[in-house]
């Protein structure tokens, strides 16, 4: 079977689906197609009366659908219920907003006038991961929808329940059959897909493996695309942090979504004179956390969302440990049924272990001292990725100033709020290119048109 739900809090198999035909596959493109010719051609109010009813849908059904992530993927579920309600928030924001965004905008050359308009490409190709599976889909069905694109989306193999239920989520809503359409479909016939010409851009919110062969493809094609991909976020705390505020965010920008998170804190860079302190804290908070089963609300430590994950994520540890890493807690799994990890703690990262440049997308915390603001700002540039991170300060001027110094896509100071609805995302380097979310998300698929007026002759 190619699509699996494996329960991680028990590794229980809970249902599988197989892979569309290729007849299948061409005849939901050939009615993406279809639908977009007409769908391009509604007004913004009509749009936004399906996505509004989609929001309110979830905002109905919240523990229906958290349920359903937790079963799949283990997120906690409250952090579950949360994700669903968000995502109706940004289907409703785009709903309200689209419009605005996207009308025509007056120029003002020497000569005559001139005014841009936007309109949307087509068919778009959307690939999404099993971290966030409802709020990853409705960052890119709320924008393109309201655009006027449509869309095929390839889920991640292990949430296909919740790949199933958007789709009915929106057809519920009134989106006509076409708009935006699930495909359980095989990595190769993803190449299908974005070969086809009926298919104008390419979205992937993945790891940077796949945005290189996705956005390798869709460069033959010249096709546009936008990678939302990995990332390995400093988490910059000074010399006058306030640790009473900072230690709560520490937990919870590591340890949110069981670690699974592209923009979670993950090297956690202090400055020698609160470093020990910081480190003491930081650890007894994390020994706090108790796994259990994600549906239980006491629960604060869930599992990783598969056994695959699970055992990368171990074997990256062991090689930290080899290159040379100390294991300061945790590092091996729960014992107990399910993927569970201990939370864990590597200090002494020298520049040549593996550890220093990969990316540990679970409860892995990379900690490092240094002396000053100037070696903390080097140290966070000296990565492969550029996704966000945060600086930790009672000064707001010093952590402004450090913050612009930080070659990423997003900074945050005194908090690791990462997103809303109304605000961009997304980062530079290996962590991709192009935005989602707030103004600058609606307009990565949209054709900016130059349209001018002016009544002048001919050259001679």
């Amino acid at each position: 079977m190619a699509y699996q739900s494996i329960n991680p809090n028990d590794g229980n198999v809970l249902k599988s689906f197989e892979h569309l035909s290729n007849a299948q596959l061409d005849a939901s493109l050939a009615s993406a197609e279809a639908c977009f010719q007409r769908w391009k051609h509604t007004r913004y109010a009509e749009r936004a009366v399906i996505l509004n009813k989609a929001a309110a849908l979830m905002r109905a059904n919240v523990d229906d659908f958290a349920r359903l992530a937790t079963l799949e993927m283990g997120k906690r579920i409250d952090e579950a219920r949360g994700e669903v309600r968000f995502s109706g928030d940004i289907l409703a924001y785009y709903a309200e907003h689209a419009e605005a965004f996207l009308a025509p905008k007056t120029l003002h050359p020497r000569v005559g006038e001139a005014h841009m308009e936007s309109s949307p490409l087509g068919v778009l190709f959307c690939v999404e991961p099993w971290n966030f599976p409802y709020y990853q889909l409705a960052r890119v069905a709320g924008p393109q929808l309201m655009a006027g694109n449509v869309l095929v989306v390839k889920h991640a193999g292990c949430v296909p329940q919740c790949a199933i239920a958007f789709e009915k989520l929106l057809l519920d809503a009134g989106a006509p059959a076409g708009a935006y359409t699930n495909l359980l479909i095989s990595h190769q016939q993803s190449d299908r897909v974005i070969d086809d010409p009926r298919v104008k851009g390419v979205a992937l919110t993945g790891s940077v493996a796949a945005g290189r062969v996705i956005a390798a493809r869709a460069g033959q094609n010249l096709k546009k695309s936008s990678m939302e991909l990995g990332g390995s976020d400093a988490f910059i705390v000074l010399d006058d942090a306030d640790l009473d505020k900072t230690i709560p965010w520490a937990v919870w920008g590591r340890m949110y979504n069981g670690g699974q998170t592209c923009c979670a804190a993950k090297r956690f860079i202090v400055l020698e004179s609160i470093a020990d302190k910081f480190l003491a804290r930081f650890k007894t908070a994390l020994e706090a956390l108790k796994p259990g089963d994600p549906m239980d609300e006491t629960t604060t430590h869930g599992p990783l969302s598969t056994e695959a994950v699970l055992v990368q994520l171990l074997a990256q540890v062991d090689a930290a440990v080899k290159g040379g890493a100390t294991l300061l807690m945790g590092g091996q799994r729960i014992d107990r049924p399910g993927s569970f990890m201990q939370t864990t703690i590597l200090t002494d990262i020298a520049p040549g272990n593996p550890a220093f440049r990969d990316e540990f997308f679970g409860p892995v915390v990379s900690f490092y001292r240094v002396k000053t603001e100037d070696e903390a700002i080097a140290l966070a540039n000296d990565s492969d990725f550029g996704l966000g991170g945060s600086v930790w300060t009672k000064d707001e001027a010093r952590g402004k100033r450090v913050a612009s110094r930080v070659d990423t896509g997003m900074m945050f100071i005194n908090n690791l709020d990462w997103s809303d609805a109304e605000l961009p995302f997304g980062g530079i380097k290996a962590s991709g290119y192009g935005r989602e979310l707030g103004n600058l998300g609606i307009q990565e698929f949209v054709n900016k048109k130059l349209v001018r007026t002016v009544h002048i002759d001919a050259p001679v």
